[in-house]
């Protein structure tokens, strides 16, 4: 470690995503006991399957922490959060889905929406995701339609007939015959991956694999 960058650490000592104390120097955002209890989820509960996707892997389950964590990611600008986040999302991709995708993206906010947050969660993600896995992220979709939260819906029908129809496919040639690896941040009842794999199948891709950071289902 360079001098300069020891002091860094020394003045404003790194912080872990998930329980916000001091981390260990070097440790890239996540603590030791983080590292060794967080929620991750098993072998068999690891991968889900989805309306219009084939398959959908989260290393972590959202609970406790890790909840707190990416709440604080996605409505209090803990942005700084998204290099740890990368890391363990593309973990996951290399021991669930390697050699099932040609192209990864991303399930986008509404611009408004966006303006509002000052940002997109799920675009840093699949920006973060591509550099731990020597690849790029390519923008796909539209999200023209400002819909209600998905958070704020608690049922699974009344969640796909909120998401339904907001987004569009960009440029159909960037997908077509392509087997596009879609990211976001948690998956809950799965409306949004699925309406996004239902827009990016029209538009001529050969199939959807997801990844996000965390599950509830």
């Amino acid at each position: 470690m360079g001098v300069f960058s020891g002091l860094i650490d020394l003045l404003f000592p790194p912080k872990c995503a998930f329980c916000g104390k001091v981390a260990d120097t070097g440790a890239d955002g996540l603590c030791t006991k983080c590292g060794q209890t967080l929620p991750y989820t098993k072998d068999n509960e690891r991968s889900h399957k989805g309306r219009f996707y084939d398959e959908c892997v989260a290393p972590l389950r959202y609970e406790g922490n890790v909840r707190q964590s990416i709440l604080r990611f996605k409505f209090k600008g803990a942005v700084s959060y998204t290099d740890v986040y990368g890391r363990l999302m593309a973990g996951c991709i290399r021991d669930t889905l390697a050699g099932k995708y040609d192209l990864i993206t991303w399930a986008p906010l509404s611009p408004k929406r966006a303006r509002n947050r000052g940002y997109d969660q799920a675009m840093l993600l699949a920006y973060a995701v591509a550099l731990e896995l020597d690849d790029v992220a390519v923008e796909t979709l539209d999200k023209r339609v400002n819909v209600q939260a998905q958070s704020s819906i608690t049922d699974k029908y009344a969640r796909r007939a909120n998401i339904s129809g907001a987004y569009t496919a960009k440029d159909p040639e960037l997908v077509a015959g392509k087997r596009v690896l879609l990211i976001d941040d948690i998956v809950t009842t799965g409306s949004t991956l699925s309406e996004c794999a239902r827009i990016l199948l029209m538009a001529g891709a050969e199939s959807v694999v997801c990844a996000v950071l965390a599950r509830t289902i």
